[in-house]
């Protein structure tokens, strides 16, 4: 499984999953852009990974990371929308900045990437897009706004399957369960070992999702289309929190 030749974009990569992915496709021979709102300056860049600062889910900063690497590459082969922030709270005090903010990142954002590149696909009659939902999307206390924004990311992943499928591109999500990144050990301690109970008494790793990723980017996939692989140590298969 090489990628040599293939131009990989990814979102949200400058740390946790989406670093582990872009380190995963690197080792693989792939030409990276990660597009990240953290400051990029002080990271360490690898040959074959290029640091883009912008914001998913602003049109202007998607259109002008998309044109530029199709002005240095002229391709885009495979796209991961990683993307994602949390803002939890009951619904009952849930501001609703803290909704739309979820919404704009983990679902517009990913629908802005999708529309900027679907053309560039279409047209070369290839690619691969995967998009990181989460086992949330089945329904977490506390998540309305970032379970709804997963649930909207995986009937988007369905939705571009069907539209793209002709030009030989296919949509699929990665849905990880209880990871250990930056991001999930801001929880209080209490409500991350909580989760990490049940079933196998263990968080994933950010390698795990990227094997996933890596898979579903690559030739052994190209009959799998609009699915939904749930990469969470089976939390999906009734062992719910």
């Amino acid at each position: 499984m090489m990628f040599t030749g293939k131009t990989v974009l990814i979102t949200g990569g400058a740390q946790g999953i989406g670093k582990a992915i872009a380190e995963r496709f690197s080792n693989l021979n792939a030409k990276i852009y990660i597009f990240d709102l953290k400051n990029l300056e002080n990271i360490d860049s690898d040959r074959n990974i290029h640091y883009i600062q912008g914001d998913v889910s602003q049109n202007n900063d998607v259109t002008d990371f998309v044109n530029h690497v199709m002005n240095l590459d002229g391709q885009i082969d495979i796209v991961v929308n990683n993307a994602g922030i949390i803002r939890d709270a009951a619904i009952w005090n849930m501001a609703e900045a803290d909704f739309d903010a979820v919404i704009n990142v983990n679902l517009k954002g990913p629908w802005l990437i999708c529309r900027a590149v679907a053309p560039i696909m279409r047209k070369q009659k290839s690619g691969r897009i995967i998009n990181i939902a989460s086992r949330s999307w089945l329904g977490n206390f506390g998540q309305s706004n970032y379970s709804s924004s997963k649930g909207g990311l995986v009937s988007l992943t369905r939705v571009l399957a069907l539209e793209l499928a002709k030009s030989n591109v296919t949509v699929n999500a990665v849905s990880p369960g209880l990871i250990d990144t930056e991001m999930t050990r801001s929880m209080p301690p209490e409500i991350f070992e909580s989760f990490v109970q049940k079933p196998g008494k263990k968080p994933g790793k950010p390698q795990d999702i990227a094997s996933a990723v890596t898979f579903l980017a690559s030739e052994d996939s190209q009959f799998i289309n609009g699915q939904i692989l749930q990469v969470d140590g089976g939390k999906s298969i009734g062992a719910g929190h």
